[in-house]
């Protein structure tokens, strides 16, 4: 663990909007390198990139348990920003900022300066790397308690959503701490206003929006769904928060997952999502409560169940408490079973997924 953490940070783009990069660096406060890292971000602004940084730093930050940090970057309009000197008046980065602020104040202390271009040439030259390589650049260091390599082949994901876009980021997180060998190759989203969308554009990818009542029925619906995720090259669809039915396609059978907020088959079902799940739970006296993670098929909530974890009802709980306690679990569960996808662990007879020994 390393308490006190200096960051320097950058981000930008080629056109303005155009494609987009960023960078940070994590150091001791003596100057020697823990992290770095510069990753590509999809066509966007040079102040959306600029965020996109600080936010990785901070998370990278956070995940190795710094309590305090001072992050540095020679973009003044974001540090006055987050100084409260600027308002943040564009839309497409008040989710970022909202982001960043509350991960900045989960730290014991903290500090965000502007520096000139010249003092913070190596996040510049990172990012740059990464543009010019179109892909993401490791630096010096490895994330704390990450392998350099994860196991099994490298699985592109397909991200379905319909609200605010927490396993969105979660997900994005664990591919960018090297905890899984995968990548977001499309981001899909029910809505047009709604936080996934913003989030999504917060780290470069710009979302297709594919709106159920924009279609005459199910099955063109699906179809627009499909030609996306095959455009895309898919080898996984993962349901973040998705609430439209649609007819899972034959060719991607058992490589459509989703995340119900319960221990299925209990509490599972049509009109069974978020705070309604919560609420029964919490009507039917139950003490133990959890998430599963599944196989779509064309039943709700009926698909193979993959990994499973739990947790306790606490006797004062309700919905919102409990719905924190779960998502705790939801972020362990769903980045366990890509894992288990990317690693050809999963067999799945009838409607049992069997779980392969580790190789």
């Amino acid at each position: 663990m390393q308490r006190h953490i200096v960051i320097h940070t950058d981000g930008g783009s080629r056109g303005n909007p155009g494609p987009a990069a960023a960078a940070y660096i994590l150091s001791e406060p003596g100057g020697k390198t823990i992290e770095s890292k510069g990753f590509l971000l999809g066509k966007t602004t040079n102040n959306v990139a600029e965020y996109a940084g600080l936010l990785r730093a901070l998370n990278a930050a956070k995940q190795r348990q710094a309590k305090t940090i001072c992050a540095y970057t020679d973009s003044e309009l974001m540090a006055r920003q987050i100084n409260g000197q600027y308002k943040v008046k564009s839309p497409n980065l008040r989710q970022l900022y909202a982001d960043c602020m509350q991960l900045l104040n989960s730290f014991d202390k903290w500090k965000v300066a502007h520096i000139s271009r010249d003092k913070n040439s190596r996040a510049d030259k990172l990012a740059n790397r990464a543009l010019d390589a179109r892909r993401d650049i490791d630096g010096a260091g490895a994330p704390a308690g990450v392998c350099a390599k994860p196991a099994g082949k490298r699985v592109r994901l397909g991200i379905l959503l319909s609200g605010g876009g927490t396993t969105l980021v979660n997900i994005g997180e664990q591919i960018q701490a090297g905890r899984l060998n995968a990548e977001i190759a499309v981001v899909i989203s029910s809505r047009s206003r709604v936080k996934g969308v913003e989030r999504a554009r917060g780290i470069g990818l710009e979302p297709v929006i594919i709106r159920k009542k924009d279609h005459p029925d199910i099955e063109e619906f699906t179809q627009r769904i499909k030609e996306t995720l095959d455009e895309a090259k898919v080898d996984l669809v993962i349901q973040a928060g998705w609430l439209c039915l649609w007819l899972i396609p034959p060719e991607y059978e058992n490589r459509v997952m989703n995340i119900h907020p319960a221990l299925l088959p209990s509490f599972g079902g049509q009109g069974m999502w978020g705070h309604h799940v919560h609420e029964a739970v919490l009507a039917a006296g139950c003490k133990i409560s959890g998430c599963t993670v599944h196989f779509c098929t064309n039943e709700y909530d009926k698909g193979p169940i993959i990994v499973q974890r739990s947790c306790a009802v606490e006797p004062d709980d309700d919905a919102d408490s409990l719905a924190g306690r779960v998502f705790q679990e939801e972020c362990i569960a769903y980045p366990e079973a890509i894992r288990l996808f990317a690693e050809e662990r999963i067999a799945v007879q009838g409607r049992i997924a069997k779980i392969k020994p580790a190789r």
